[in-house]
């Protein structure tokens, strides 16, 4: 009799957990660090085009808005999930992986908060005509860089050299 009860908690908590992560919508794949789920084709630039058109200004704040509305969805969606989820389970496994999910999706609306702040930097860049100039040498970045991280605020050489000091000066490798 007690293996019986065993196999049925056990079968209750597999249906418990497979039934909040199909739920959890922090579950989905990671949009906060690509722009790829925007449904957004990248600009193509014409031959004679200049860095930083009017045109290309209005594509890349179409993708700023864009993304930032998506986040924006997400952070709300992940409110309603926690709230509609936040039942007080009686198994202590339960409520130990329904709180786990919950931290999991908290931290990464954090952080989505965090490229929320990102982005209006670089919706105010473009708005000053700053976008699209590396903020530590003034160089242009480059389309297809700013297509790939569209918050991008140096250069790839200024970058590159910024993580090799942030490297040498943590000890990270």
């Amino acid at each position: 009799m007690t293996e019986r009860k065993t196999t049925k908690s056990t079968t209750k908590k597999t249906k418990t957990a497979s039934k909040s992560t199909a739920k959890n919508p922090s579950s989905k794949a990671p949009a906060s660090n690509q722009t790829e789920n925007l449904d957004i084709k990248p600009y193509e630039a014409g031959k004679d085009e200049e860095y930083m058109s009017d045109a290309q200004l209005e594509h890349f704040e179409s993708v700023l808005k864009t993304w930032k509305a998506q986040l924006q969805g997400d952070a709300e969606e992940t409110k309603t999930y926690i709230q509609d989820e936040s039942t007080s389970l009686s198994d202590i496994n339960d409520r130990a992986t329904q709180e786990e999910e919950f931290a999991l999706a908290l931290r990464t609306r954090d952080r989505e908060r965090k490229l929320i702040r990102k982005i209006d930097k670089s919706l105010a860049d473009i708005a000053s005509g700053d976008y699209g100039f590396c903020q530590t040498c003034g160089v242009e970045i480059g389309l297809r860089r700013l297509e790939a991280r569209p918050t991008a605020t140096q250069c790839i050489d200024c970058k590159t050299l910024s993580e090799m000091k942030e490297k040498q000066t943590w000890g990270h490798a």
